[in-house]
């Protein structure tokens, strides 16, 4: 087993990794033992410039069970218009600044924060494997891979169900429930976000001959509306959704749920209503696919330190945005300027007043996001605003396309590839579907980890690994059985468009990088549901290693973090030269925390303590 001291990692990961010097189980306790502020950084800074009397809708989540003491607590506080959410034990309460924070510090109170407004954040069918997986898939009889049976939730801004993007092979609609969650009384898709995002997971390709085909085009669409005409919404439509997801789950086999939007992650993973209700969802075994964000660049810098709400979520598949430069060979590909950059910048408040970051690796892949033509909804607004992102393919509005740009475009394909995974192995966990992603995904050379997670998305290698897992694994399985019904482990490498390329053979575990062929051959007990791919790294004394209760012996952890253009990270590396890889300045630390300021050569740490407004959830469609 290898392993290297923690400091050599955080000084390697090169002022990026923005560390409070605990072990990271010392923070967990420390966390648990000292947080009093708990009332959200919004609510903070509202209250400390004299708008302690407007009135807000927060998030409650309380620390026991909701019941009708609580309901009496809140009218005592003045709160009023509650709405309680039936899965996640939280509820929405309108009522003063002043009067949030006074009961945000009552014990019997776990965190308030604000319900924040959200707005909406080549042939990709062909350049990310879908067409290649398709194709070879081991399936049986008149069966197709192409997501048939498999239920993609779109959290979004609606669907046009009248464009022909949405249709099955037998000519039936497949948006098989769609719910409002914005008051507006309308699901379709005024705004133009959500139609675009639905068929880059799933449209049917019948338009132009198959050219702009979705990743999985006969998955069932569950259409769940939470951001308005002007694209905007709440983090408790956001709740309601994923709130309704959890109920009707059954119902409608709902295996992937995709969220092309975001917002300012502020709050810790720990304390974020949204970040809590995917985890949940995610421990029910559904995979969740988040937007990375679209903040990685301010004109003139990288800038690092950007990742949306709820992509700062650990259980979370978080996508960036790669460009295939209009091209379907994988050789030119690069992560696009604008696609937000780790690492995650969210945090909680010591009793001390100090900030101490989540520090996660993220995004944990990207795929294609720039330039992409999907469905154009009928009349919508972007269009309306920006006519130039017409494609120009039809004069029919039932068969009109458009072009978008960005991480919420990235997310829907490997949310279809999810479920394309699921179709031809629907015994996989989310665990399972996102290592398969991670471990077949293409390192893009030039661009640290930070940027790109483990690679860009290669469909027809998750696929071929899904396919290959073993359907008889219970929760019961052993550490170390085998994963895979073959004996031997397929060779690490896909072809995709005339270009070869070898898999990352690795995944991201929050705070680095586990590696080895054993992580597709022998069952790891970190695959299960209710646990993270990080449960099995151990972190503590300055040391990170595997757990080989979690792992077994063939894994590699904290080796091979990618910092730079071209540079891994791994035992025995001096600190001063790693430290160089990345920038041509030391590390800056502000009382122990390394904080914002540039980092020479490369980019800009930003997002310490950035408060947006309100809390603005922006999504990431880039007009470009």
């Amino acid at each position: 087993m290898k392993r290297f001291l923690l400091s050599s990692l955080l000084v390697a990961l090169s002022t990026l990794v923005l560390y409070s010097g605990l072990p990271r189980t010392t923070r967990v306790h420390a966390q648990a033992e000292e947080q009093n502020e708990k009332a959200s950084a919004e609510l903070k800074v509202k209250e400390a410039t004299g708008a302690g009397d407007q009135l807000v809708q927060v998030i409650v989540q309380p620390k026991v069970p909701w019941d009708n003491t609580l309901d009496t607590t809140i009218q005592t506080f003045g709160g009023n218009d509650v709405k309680q959410f039936q899965n996640f034990g939280v509820s929405a309460v309108t009522l003063s600044v002043d009067a949030a924070v006074s009961l945000a510090a009552r014990d019997d109170i776990a965190y308030v924060s604000l319900n924040r407004s959200v707005t909406a954040l080549g042939h990709v069918s062909y350049t990310t494997g879908a067409d290649l997986a398709t194709r070879t898939a081991n399936m049986e009889g008149d069966e197709r891979l192409d997501g048939t049976g498999i239920g993609i939730a779109v959290l979004d801004s609606g669907i046009d169900t009248t464009h022909r993007s949405f249709l099955s092979r037998g000519n039936l609609l497949r948006v098989v429930a769609s719910q409002d969650f914005t008051g507006e009384g309308r699901t379709d898709d005024p705004y133009g976000h959500g139609t675009h995002v639905a068929a880059l997971a799933a449209g049917n390709g019948r338009i132009s001959n198959r050219l702009y085909v979705g990743i999985a085009p006969n998955a069932d669409i569950i259409n769940l509306r939470v951001l308005n005409s002007e694209g905007v919404g709440t983090t408790a439509s956001v709740l309601a959704a994923l709130d309704w997801v959890m109920t009707n789950r059954s119902t409608f086999n709902i295996r992937v749920v995709n969220v092309s939007l975001g917002m300012a992650a502020v709050d810790s993973y720990r304390n974020d209503p949204i970040c809590r209700a995917v985890r949940r969802l995610v421990d029910a075994g559904v995979v969740v696919v988040t937007a990375a964000g679209n903040n990685g660049f301010d004109g003139t810098n990288k800038v690092y330190g950007h990742i949306h709400s709820p992509g700062n979520e650990p259980s979370a598949i978080t996508v960036g945005a790669s460009n295939t430069r209009g091209t379907d060979s994988r050789a030119d590909d690069v992560v696009t300027s604008y696609s937000s950059r780790g690492p995650t910048r969210s945090y909680w408040t010591d009793n001390a007043g100090t900030r101490h970051y989540d520090n996660l690796i993220k995004p944990d892949l990207v795929a294609p996001g720039n330039r992409l033509i999907s469905a154009e909804a009928h009349d919508n607004l972007i269009v309306t605003q920006h006519p130039e992102l017409d494609a120009g393919v039809s004069g029919n509005d039932a068969r009109s396309m458009m072009y978008l740009s960005g991480s919420s475009m990235s997310a829907p394909i490997a949310a279809g590839a999810a479920a394309l995974m699921l179709q031809t192995n629907p015994t996989l966990t989310p665990n399972l579907v996102k290592t398969l992603l991670m471990y077949t995904s293409q390192p893009l050379a030039g661009f640290n980890m930070f940027e790109q997670g483990a690679g860009e998305i290669n469909v027809a290698g998750a696929v071929q690994l899904a396919n290959l897992v073993r359907q008889d694994l219970t929760a019961s399985a052993a550490l170390g059985d085998s994963l895979l019904i073959a004996a031997e482990i397929p060779e690490p490498s896909s072809s995709i468009a005339g270009y070869t390329f070898n898999w990352s053979r690795g995944i991201i575990t929050n705070f680095t990088y586990a590696s080895g062929s054993d992580l597709i051959s022998r069952y790891q007990l970190i695959y299960g549901t209710g646990r993270l791919l990080s449960d099995g790294v151990i972190t503590g004394d300055g040391v990170i290693t595997g757990d080989r209760s979690m792992l077994s012996d063939g894994v590699i952890t904290g080796d091979q973090v990618t910092v730079s253009a071209g540079h891994m990270i791994g035992d025995g590396v001096p600190l001063l030269s790693v430290s160089s890889l990345f920038c041509n300045t030391n590390v800056l630390i502000e009382g122990g925390v390394l904080g914002d300021g540039v980092i020479t050569g490369d980019g800009v740490i930003t997002g310490d303590g950035v408060i947006t407004g309100d809390g603005v959830i922006t999504g990431d469609a880039a007009l470009l």
